[in-house]
This record gives C-alpha cells, structure tokens and sequence, in this order.
C-alpha cells in the first residue's frame, strides 16, 4: 500500500479533555471508545515496556518523542502479562517495524490487546495544555468524533482520586517467580513490573509473588527474609488492606518500597499523600541522594507523591528529592530496616543508574540475618 492509498484508508479519531480542548487523529490500535487520565512520558524509547507497566492503569499515555513504533514490539520487552494502560496517544507511529526481534508491529499489538490507539495527534500541545491545567480525564474515541457528546462522556467517567486500581493489576494467587537462591522475598503485588523480579533473582534471591490482598500472616508463614512493596497504579490512600498489611510487617522483616510502594510505606508510618498536577512520566527525572550530593538519572511514573511535611523526622531520614520541583523521591526508617524510593530502580525502559538499591536491598537483610 503507497503512502496515497494509507493516508486515504486511515480511520479518523478523536481525543478530548475534560475542559473541553479536542484534537483529531487517525487510529492505528483497535477500535473503540476508552476513558482514563491524560499524562504524557517523555521516554525517547521502551514504548513497549511502557505499554506493560501496570501503573497506568487507568491512564491515557501520550508520548512526547514524536515517532513511536520503529522498532515493532516483541516477546522480550514486557514487564506484565499484558498492557493495563486505558488508551496511547503519539504523533506519528511508524509502519515499518525494523528490528531483528521484532514479530509484531504496534498497531496490530494494540489491536490484539484491544487498547485504542491514535496518531496524528499535536502531541506537543496536549504536553504543554497537561503541563499548564494538570493531568485530567480524557476520551479516545474512532467511533464518536463529535465534541459535544464526547465532552459530556468524559465527564461523566471517574478520576483517579480515591480509586482502588491495585485490584485490577494484580495478581489473584501466590506464584514463584525464582526457586533458587538464599535469600527468600516475598513481593506484595500491587503492579509489579518483572524487572523487579529480575532484578532480584540475578542477586540470587528466591522470588515468591503474593497477590495485593495476602495478609501479614499469610506473608510471614512463608518464612521470607526480606518483603518487597511494588510499583503499582492509582491513588495509593485507597488501597487500605495494603497499609494496614505494612503497618502490621514493621519491624518484623526488612522491606523496600518501590514508587506506589513508598506511598504505601509512607502511609503506614503515619505520612499523608497528595496529587501531583501532572505527576512524573518518563526516564529522564533526576533525583538527588541527599546523603552523598549524587545525582541519579531516573525512571518514574506516578501521579501521588508524599507529603514531606506529614512525615515523623524523628524516625523517618529523607534520602533523595526530586530536583524538577523538590518533591520526595526516597525515605529510610533510622531504626527499622526498611527504606523506599519513588522511583523505578529496576530501570526498564531507561537508565541503570539505581540499580544499586536491590544491592542496598541485600547487604539490608544479610545484616539483619
């Protein structure tokens, strides 16, 4: 098919925002009307890991790098069973898929997981209105263009505040992810992405994998060493039974928290959490480790954060802020053996530069032992 037949074949879509702004496209994913919250990541690649992380439940991702899809996707790059995202808005997706792992091209992926996809999109102006008004709900839609009634749809549809979105990423019984090793982690699966998983087992850690909703008693009877809390989409203060499962672990064991699993955390000791007006999407956010002046590259996706206010300092030491606006990016418990970051160290897509805190993570518990 030449470039005239393809551009007169394409199917027509729509995105509008709550406030009203609207913009055209074309569809290149499946079919279909889908409702979530509009962010944008500003990854310049891992559009497939992207696709997979549990955390944007409930969101509409836009991609501000302007050509998606050049490399196809594969069986490799996955960090889920399957992509949890609502809808994926980009400026132009590529259809010549040219890599040597490549069996698929995104359009026909997203089809396959039925998540609405558009092009075609000023991507650039939907960044720059978010980044202005803040993330807001929004509609993808290639079988309703019309604006009134779209805008009427997407305010009728629910936001992200006081949802409970862990019970729809995670798991719903306890599997091994790694049999072998010396060091026992139970991971609470609130969204967990597999280069978590991953990230352990290659330090030789046996990898158990309980769904959100294990209690603490379920959890210790399998005898761990150490207890992971996952990344994880949605608003952290409404997934309640996860708190109370931490608060209950505290000082038992040696545990660390990774983005919804800081919230979490921090919600346990006694911390409060609020909205980001745009959150942090994307693998270029820098975070400073308050204790020796470096500066790590990283990868985030949130849209909560804590309140560095609402924290007990007597207890609780904080180790790394954003250096974009200052927000909190990791706590460490100055008695217990637990500490957290807000960011994803296991770095998939983006840099390397944090995976030194699953080491952190071992040297924790081989000192607690």
């Amino acid at each position: 098919m030449n470039n005239a037949e393809y551009a007169h074949k394409r199917k027509r879509a729509k995105v509008v925002l709550e406030d009203g702004r609207a913009f055209c496209g074309f569809s290149f994913g499946a079919a279909g009307t889908a409702f979530g919250e509009v962010v944008f990541n500003t990854s310049l690649a891992g559009y497939q890991e992207i696709l997979t992380d549990p955390s944007y439940k409930g969101q509409i991702v836009t991609m501000t790098y302007p050509l998606i899809g050049n490399y196809g996707v594969n069986n490799e790059d996955i960090e889920s069973r399957k992509p949890f995202l609502e809808g994926f808005i980009v400026k132009e997706c590529s259809r010549i898929a040219s890599n040597w792992r490549s069996n698929n091209t995104l359009g026909a992926y997203l089809k396959e997981h039925n998540i609405v996809g558009i092009e075609g999109v000023d991507t650039r102006a939907i960044t720059r209105h978010t980044r202005r008004q803040g993330a807001m709900r929004a509609v993808i839609s290639t079988e309703d263009l019309n604006d009134k009634s779209l805008l009427k749809k997407v305010k009728a549809s629910p936001g992200l505040v006081g949802v409970d979105l862990v019970q729809k990423v995670s798991c719903d019984k306890i599997w091994q992810y790694n049999r072998d090793g010396k060091i026992k982690i139970v991971v609470i699966d609130c969204g967990v992405k597999l280069n978590i998983l991953r990230s352990l087992a290659e330090r030789g850690c046996q990898v158990t994998v309980v769904p959100a909703q294990t209690c603490a008693d379920e959890i210790l009877k399998l005898n761990p060493d150490g207890i992971m809390l996952s990344n994880g989409p949605g608003d952290p203060a409404a997934v309640t039974y996860v708190i109370e499962t931490v608060k209950k672990l505290l000082g038992k064991l040696p545990m660390f928290g990774i983005c919804l699993g800081q919230q979490m955390l921090c919600l346990a000791l006694g911390g409060k959490t609020y909205k980001l007006k745009f959150g942090h999407h994307g693998g270029n956010q820098p975070a400073k480790d308050l204790k020796t002046g470096k500066i790590d590259i990283t990868v985030q996706n949130h849209g909560f954060c804590v309140d560095i206010e609402t924290l007990n300092k007597d207890e609780i030491e904080i180790t790394h802020v954003n250096l974009n606006d200052n927000t909190l990016e990791g706590i460490r418990h100055k008695k217990l053996p637990v500490f957290s970051v807000q960011f994803h160290p296991e770095s998939c897509p983006g840099p390397h530069d944090s995976h030194y805190l699953f080491d952190q993570f071992i040297e924790m518990i081989n000192g607690h032992r």
